[in-house]
């Protein structure tokens, strides 16, 4: 299925106001349509995506919180969220999609980078600040994401000069680019073509990413 139906934004409205498995137990019938839904949509999202990039596969996780380490019990996510995975070692970055009542993000990025990732970014950032920029400044990249997100240090990283003209993206633990949809917009028959052109409108910054992080400095290849 193509389109988000409001039948699912529902669900996940209800289940916001009655997170408990009794609940739950008697509505799962309704969990059931609206994980169908979700798949439905990564799929179509998927085929259209493959038309520029190459996916390997797509996810939808479990609606099942892990409470084990959280003070917040309760039992299920108020959303449903998927992520699109490049095909491939030469192609970084995946495409999520997080469907949620008043807070649906589509983007995508790196949210923890392995620490010599993070250190070959880094140096690459540090050599050449320019290419990221020019590349998060792009008018497609700013109309869609506004600006390149993600935690970072107060300052910068041991090694690095505290004075370098990028020191803001040295600074950053993450990079990732997510842009909010409302309701309305979800569940919109043109919502489809809107999350392709968003999720399009990432693909530079993965190229860049891809390149830096399957190639040395010197730019030999390491895959």
């Amino acid at each position: 299925m193509s389109t988000i139906q409001t039948s699912t934004l529902s669900f996940l409205k209800d289940i916001g106001k009655n997170n408990n498995k009794d609940w739950f137990d008697v509505n799962k019938p309704k969990y059931i349509q609206a994980k169908e839904n979700m798949e439905g949509f990564m799929e179509a999202v998927q085929n259209k995506l493959n038309e520029t990039d190459v996916i390997e596969t797509f996810k939808v996780y479990r609606i099942y919180r892990d409470v084990r380490f959280s003070k917040d019990k309760t039992p299920y996510k108020t959303f449903l969220h998927g992520y699109l995975k490049r095909e491939g070692a030469a192609r970084r970055g995946g495409y999520w999609i997080g469907i949620e009542p008043g807070n649906t993000q589509i983007g995508g990025g790196f949210y923890g980078p392995e620490k010599d990732d993070l250190q070959r970014i880094r140096k690459e950032i540090e050599a050449d600040g320019k290419t990221l920029t020019k590349i998060i400044n792009d008018s497609n990249f700013k109309n869609h994401f506004g600006e390149l997100k993600g935690e970072g240090l107060k300052t910068a990283p041991k090694g690095f000069d505290k004075e370098h003209p990028y020191v803001d993206l040295l600074r950053k633990k993450q990079f990732y680019a997510m842009k909010p949809f409302t309701d309305e917009e979800v569940t919109n028959p043109e919502f489809l073509d809107n999350v392709v052109d968003t999720l399009k409108a990432i693909r530079p910054f993965f190229d860049y990413m891809s390149d830096v992080l399957t190639t040395d400095l010197n730019g030999r290849s390491l895959v």
